[in-house]
């Protein structure tokens, strides 16, 4: 009886130590790819947006996207309005922007342009126009990627008061009525206090129609 048994117990111990040591293969784990995966946000990223929803802009996030020959919109936002003393303000034609720059955005439009508007001209803005914000490109003349091909900079171009009144950069820089000059030369100023880059038309011909704003770089530059 003892042979059987250890005959037995020969033959089948192979099979359970192959059960235990191999056994099925474990699932592969998913690949996750660039296109449709993104990283948790950075603890800086999370708090500007913490802060920009403190300041009650209406955005959306974006995912961060990579657009090849160094141009990218990373951290990036949506703005639908930002938020005045009295309300919200409508903002034209702007493509994605970086969080800081919508933050930077955000209080210059209220405590910049919106209060301006109300001590200088008598009525609050309802509108901020734009010429965009993100476009893959160089700095004019040079081979330098422009700050507009990291989502950081945006061309703002005119302005819209709740009693109708529009006024422009191209129309206005220069214009004749001294309180509409006091308007856009306040309002340049309190750029030239917030954002690290500002073009305006007296920079050069490029920027005769709008303002040229721009977070980030190095020293601060306005003119």
């Amino acid at each position: 009886m003892a042979r059987p048994l250890a005959l037995t117990l020969a033959l089948t111990l192979p099979v359970l130590l192959a059960g235990c040591v191999g056994g099925s293969p474990p699932a592969p784990r998913p690949v996750r790819t660039a296109t449709t995966w993104n990283p948790p946000a950075a603890p800086d990223s999370r708090m500007c947006l913490a802060n920009l929803s403190q300041k009650y802009a209406n955005f959306t996030p974006l995912p961060d996207q990579y657009y090849g020959a160094g141009c990218s919109a990373v951290g990036a936002v949506r703005i639908a309005s930002l938020r005045s003393d009295g309300g919200m303000l409508q903002i034209s034609n702007l493509g994605p922007v970086t969080c800081p720059l919508a933050n930077t955005l955000s209080g210059w439009a209220r405590f910049g342009v919106d209060r301006a508007a109300r001590a200088i001209l008598g009525s609050p803005l309802a509108r901020i126009e734009t010429m965009g914000s993100y476009a893959c490109r160089t700095v004019a003349g040079t081979s330098r990627l422009s700050a507009h091909a990291s989502a950081n900079a945006v061309d703002v171009s005119g302005f819209v008061l709740a009693d109708g009144r529009r006024i422009t950069v191209l129309r206005d820089w220069n214009s004749e009525n001294p309180q509409i000059r006091a308007f856009i030369a306040t309002i340049r100023t309190s750029a030239c206090k917030r954002f690290g880059t500002v073009l305006s038309p007296e920079y050069n011909a490029a920027h005769r129609d709008h303002f040229h704003l721009e977070v980030g770089g190095g020293r601060p530059f306005c003119q």
